[in-house]
């Protein structure tokens, strides 16, 4: 199965003629680097194309963001998994224009970037760690889309944060802005998530479809942690999850059920049956104010004391009581 993963937040659609492989027609043309951590392996392949300078610094950023998976649940989610890199012809200024995630055995991230990059560069990158979190769950590759999106939407701003590549503040900003974006998202008006969902690739509607999926993850990590006193989290979620079922390939419903089942909750699929029937990105607000987050003309402030700021606190550092 395949789970087709890059959007442009911005807005704009991608124009797949624009942006065309150097390595077209010789994807044989790599070289490989295995990546071993816990056990566990990460084969790396990577374009002769490339210069040797480069090489290495996708090398690095690739480790980097690997590491970075590591923060969720201690280990990353395969026993063995690869990742493909190869350059694209266009001088973007985004070094990786174009990504996308392959479910398979073994699952497989395929980046386009930049052919001269930095490692810096592509570390400040979201799509790295947006197309990585898509792996956190052993989803089937299609149907309810919003629910893999939303999951990859949201852990790309904590893996950021976590990683020291922005703030804190920057988290919770870049979470709301991207919430703004989907509540302006206006594609799929008179529908459900699940229509807009279904359609998003014929019809747009890709905010509202990304963003109320963040939005579902963000509030069952709060009301887990709040439900709990901090002892339940998404992350400690998620990885029960792994241990259980790393290898399936299961529906969305179905990963829906098991996370209930597996933390003994009844949550994850209360917040489901409530968002697929919803007619519009909900607002992230209630939430942020339970967390001690401000917003005075958009912009975000945080609150440095109280039960809501722990609370957000220990969601941008990774951590429960």
């Amino acid at each position: 199965m395949r789970e087709y993963s890059r959007l442009w937040f911005c807005g704009a659609l991608f124009v797949i003629g624009l942006l065309i492989p150097l390595t077209q027609g010789h994807a044989e043309e790599t070289t490989r680097q295995d990546l071993v951590r816990d056990g566990r392996v990460l084969e790396l392949h990577i374009s002769s194309e490339y210069t040797e300078s480069m090489r290495q610094n996708l090398v690095a950023w690739i480790d980097f963001i690997a590491t970075a998976m590591r923060e969720v649940y201690g280990h990353w989610p395969r026993q063995r998994w690869q990742v493909s890199v190869a350059p694209v012809s266009a001088g973007a200024s985004d070094p990786i224009p174009w990504a996308q995630v392959h479910r398979g055995q073994p699952d497989r991230v395929e980046f386009f970037t930049a052919a001269n990059a930095s490692v810096e560069q592509l570390m400040h990158a979201w799509t790295g760690y947006h197309e990585f979190a898509h792996l956190l769950i052993p989803y089937k590759g299609s149907g309810d889309a919003w629910f893999s999106e939303g999951l990859a939407s949201y852990y790309q701003n904590l893996l950021q944060a976590r990683t020291g590549i922005i703030s804190e503040q920057q988290m919770w900003q870049k979470l709301y802005d991207g919430s703004q974006r989907g509540i302006a998202d206006t594609t799929a008006t008179g529908q459900t998530l699940t229509t807009a969902s279904n359609k998003m690739r014929q019809q747009g509607g890709f905010m509202r479809v990304y963003w109320s999926g963040a939005w579902y993850f963000l509030a069952a990590d709060t009301r887990l942690r709040q439900q709990s006193r901090g002892k339940l989290t998404l992350d400690l979620a998620l990885k029960k999850l792994n241990e259980c079922c790393a290898n399936a390939r299961l529906s969305v419903p179905e990963i829906v059920a098991k996370l209930d089942q597996l933390n003994r909750v009844l949550l994850f699929q209360s917040l489901y049956d409530d968002l697929v029937a919803s007619m519009k990105t909900p607002s992230f607000e209630p939430i942020y104010s339970s967390l001690g987050i401000n917003l005075v003309d958009g912009r975000v402030t945080l609150q440095d004391t109280g039960p809501g700021a722990r609370l957000r606190q220990q969601i941008a550092a990774g951590k429960a009581l």
